[in-house]
């Protein structure tokens, strides 16, 4: 048997790659009952069928070390945010949640600051912010050629699921990446500053030794009431400070001897950052 990775399903059908070739296979029978449970990115064992070597069947489906809801996919352990220096303008709310539900699944997080040849120096200061959280950040431009070899780096050896706004260029990145995917792009509406989805359904696309995933669906974060004293611990930059409030328990909202507060004081941590974490924190405040 070979091992390989799923990396697109439809209607039973599904694309295996492996070391040496992509195989159309279906599933063996008794995992053809549990159908919902085989996921995009899945690791799997598959036996080849007689003939052209095309065709195989998924024998075993090997453990995961992850599995989304939101959107359905397997063994992700990367997520790259991506948003715009402007068109459309930057949504920082929604870029935190993301990065907030990257830390709550404990996936690694890359920021991507795209098309950043429309306000050059504003993109260096985002990323000098991001940077220092710290997340593994990078500028970058397809009309500029700007940046495309580090990100390139950043995915290598990774199952990443790209997330952010429509109308920001993850297609077009990815394009740029590898020119032979010609994945649809979508234009940006200029009076309401919002681009039109192109990415509906969730597959894997190779690149050099990773895959990534321009996956619908990631930036819907829901939190739940048993999270709000968790949520202090996807804000990196609050580590540092969490041990040095006077309070035990301390969520860093109304409570004095708070040091998280004090670092906002002290431009130790960004101001906007923590107001989100405060928007983020009523959310997942229990309700009786």
């Amino acid at each position: 048997m070979k091992e390989g990775i799923i990396t697109k399903g439809v209607g039973g059908t599904y694309e295996v790659q492996t070391d040496s070739a992509v195989l159309s296979c279906t599933l063996r029978g008794r995992l053809r009952l549990r159908d919902d449970r085989v996921l995009v990115g899945d690791r799997v064992e598959v036996s080849l069928l007689p003939g052209d070597g095309g065709r195989g069947v998924v024998e075993n489906i090997l453990p995961r070390h992850s599995e989304l809801v939101r959107p359905r996919i397997a063994n992700v352990n990367q997520v790259a945010v991506v948003f715009a220096v402007e068109n459309p303008p930057p949504n920082f709310l929604l870029l935190d949640r993301i990065l907030v539900q990257a830390e709550l699944l404990q996936l690694s997080s890359v920021v991507v600051i795209n098309k950043g040849d429309l306000q050059p120096e504003v993109a260096q200061k985002l990323a000098q912010v991001y940077s220092s959280i710290p997340y593994p950040t990078v500028v970058t431009s397809v009309i500029a050629d700007q940046g495309l070899d580090r990100f390139r780096e950043l995915l290598r050896g990774k199952i990443t699921t790209l997330a952010g706004p429509s109308g920001v260029g993850k297609s077009s990145l990815l394009n740029a990446l590898d020119p032979s995917l010609s994945l649809e792009t979508g234009m940006v509406s200029a009076k309401a500053q919002r681009g039109r989805h192109t990415t509906r359904s969730v597959q894997l696309i190779s690149l050099g030794d990773g895959y990534v995933a321009d996956t619908p669906g990631f930036s819907q974060l829901t939190l739940s009431a048993d999270q709000e004293g968790e949520l202090q611990y996807a804000f990196p930059e609050f580590l540092p400070h969490i041990e040095g409030c006077q309070f035990r328990g301390c969520l860093h909202r109304h409570e004095p001897g708070c040091a998280v507060k004090r670092a906002v004081e002290q431009a130790e941590v960004l101001p906007r950052r923590y107001q989100h974490y405060l928007t983020l924190l009523e959310e997942a405040k229990p309700r009786y």
